[in-house]
């Protein structure tokens, strides 16, 4: 082999040694950034699992609170639930006393015993029957025993009654000839809202029969003299009025 040949293999198998070593650098930097991005991702995912398991838990514990509410408000309304049947219940009882003890009362007024016998009357004595209603003349002789109108209607309604209520021109000449005396009786009639208004809520229809309304007044019903628009808060006799029972 000569000179030149000898000198031309030794270069070709120097180059051919340094070219690995280029790739090498280069894999090494690849491997490098591999590396580094990959313990980039995992810091990353630490801290995303490290920040939702905090949230995560913040919620549980939030809800475990609001849970915890809601039980507690469920069973308070379950003792409210609870005592309002008590209450519901001896309400019942009391009515059904009261029932009884109105269907006794009833009996007795309306059907005394006489002679060994009961003999039933439509009206209870001491109350005079027209068509199908009661009417009784609250008529106390000490003027000390005289009520004012709200006073008078809760005297009616102890006994089973209201004030009268007038239907018609007939009805009204009758209540005025059941007066007694020259002084008046109140009637459910009074001032609501500028309106004469019966107690059972209807207008009265008839504005002859007394004059405008006044705030704050009453019908007194004279006899002879018709109705009068006087302060509820005057004091007078009264007249009740219950239907009827039938027989």
């Amino acid at each position: 082999m000569d000179r030149n040949t000898q000198q031309e293999t030794v270069a070709f198998n120097n180059s051919s040694v340094s070219l690995p070593a280029g790739k090498q650098r280069r894999s090494s930097a690849q491997s490098a950034v591999i590396i580094a991005v990959s313990w980039l991702i995992l810091a990353v995912t630490l801290a995303l699992d490290v920040y939702f398991t905090s949230v995560i838990s913040e919620n549980n514990t939030k809800l475990t609170e609001e849970n915890q509410k809601l039980i507690k408000k469920n069973q308070n309304l379950e003792i409210k639930r609870h005592d309002l049947n008590q209450q519901i219940q001896k309400m019942e009882t009391e009515w059904n006393k009261f029932n009884i003890s109105r269907a006794q009362w009833s009996i007795e007024a309306y059907c005394p015993k006489e002679n060994g016998g009961r003999l039933c009357e439509s009206c209870q004595r001491g109350w005079r029957k027209r068509k199908a209603g009661c009417y009784a003349v609250i008529n106390p002789q000490n003027i000390n025993d005289w009520r004012n109108w709200t006073e008078a209607r809760d005297d009616c309604r102890r006994m089973i009654s209201d004030l009268v209520v007038v239907g018609d021109d007939t009805e009204k000449q009758y209540v005025s000839r059941i007066n007694v005396g020259t002084k008046g009786f109140w009637i459910g009639l009074r001032v609501e809202d500028g309106k004469w208004k019966w107690i059972d809520g209807s207008d009265l229809k008839n504005s002859s029969w007394i004059k405008s309304p006044e705030e704050g007044h009453c019908a007194v019903s004279y006899i002879n003299r018709g109705w009068e628009s006087v302060s509820c808060s005057e004091t007078n006799r009264w007249i009740c009025e219950k239907e009827a029972l039938s027989v």
